[in-house]
């Protein structure tokens, strides 16, 4: 008897242990539900018939709101360790300028993206630089101590009570 309870007990850490290390999978961006991005036909569809059917793009183009962006990302997290981008699609919608028809309608995957090298380094601000010392001791001097002392200074307003 009491070797049956502790094999329960075993095979029901074992099965907590294992669910505790299975990935949390998280969706974000463009969800295909009804209608896919790849299912928009070039040269018959429109910017209206692409926006009833899709929604409304992720992201349009910086420099030509002709081109719109629909991406969707899938990540993955196992317990404590960083999310990996296990799938990442960014579908390309371009649109004629006159005509508002769709011109071409471009895939990319995780595959095609590139890594930048972030430069660390910050750009120094011009000006200078105050000591603790000339930070703690700055102000001593300068305003009055009474109220409306001020009053007539440019930059003051009237009646104002500090």
């Amino acid at each position: 008897m009491f070797r049956r309870v502790a094999y329960v007990a075993l095979a029901a850490g074992l099965l907590t242990s294992a669910a505790a290390c299975a990935p949390i999978t998280t969706y974000s961006g463009f969800q295909a539900i009804e209608a896919n991005p790849k299912d928009v036909k070039v040269g018959t569809d429109t910017k209206s018939t692409v926006r009833a059917s899709l929604g409304s793009p992720s992201a349009t183009s910086t420099f030509d709101p002709n081109v719109w962006f629909y991406i969707d990302q899938i990540k993955e997290r196992v317990a404590f360790r960083r999310p990996v981008i296990t799938s990442r699609n960014v579908v390309a919608v371009t649109f004629d300028k006159e005509t508002e028809v769709v011109k071409s309608v471009d895939t990319m995957s995780l595959k095609d993206g590139k890594v930048i090298a972030f430069n660390g380094r910050e750009t120094p601000t011009r000006g200078r630089e105050l000591t603790i010392l000339e930070q703690l001791l700055g102000n001593v001097g300068r305003g009055g101590m009474l109220p409306n002392q001020d009053e007539g200074v440019p930059g003051s307003r009237p009646g104002d009570q500090r």
